[in-house]
């Protein structure tokens, strides 16, 4: 069996997830990035986009949240994600968000359209 590491993902409303888990990626600002255990400490910003945890080594997502936007904090120990707001991606309704986009993009709202087309992809992929 693979180490392990701590993971927590937390919202200004509650604390989403606490677990161990083989593996967790992350949106980050710069790019998706996967924390094993062993990984370097750093902290990186994150984009709008979905998280994937992974509780066993090399098997699949057990499950997704879509992230607004945050931070991760990698230690020695485990990640920690402070998200701005944080969805699981099996609650997103796809008809609300295609709705929510096209206004968007109407209204010519980039930063609406950027987060609305990340949420897109998380609930369809």
């Amino acid at each position: 069996m693979a180490d392990m590491i701590d993971f927590e993902l937390v919202s200004p409303e509650r604390r989403l997830a606490r677990a161990k888990v083989a593996m967790v990626v992350v949106p980050g600002a710069e790019g998706d990035f996967g924390v094993l255990a062993g990984h370097a400490p750093m902290m990186s910003t994150i984009r709008p986009g979905a998280i994937a945890i992974h509780e066993t080594d090399g098997g699949p997502a057990t499950s997704r949240f879509f992230i607004e936007g945050g931070f991760a904090e990698v230690t020695e120990t485990g990640l920690t994600i402070l998200a701005e707001k944080a969805t699981p991606v099996a609650d997103i309704d796809v008809a609300a968000v295609a709705a929510q986009l096209a206004a968007a993009r109407a209204a010519g709202d980039e930063a609406a359209i950027d987060r609305l087309e990340a949420m897109q992809a998380a609930a369809t992929n």
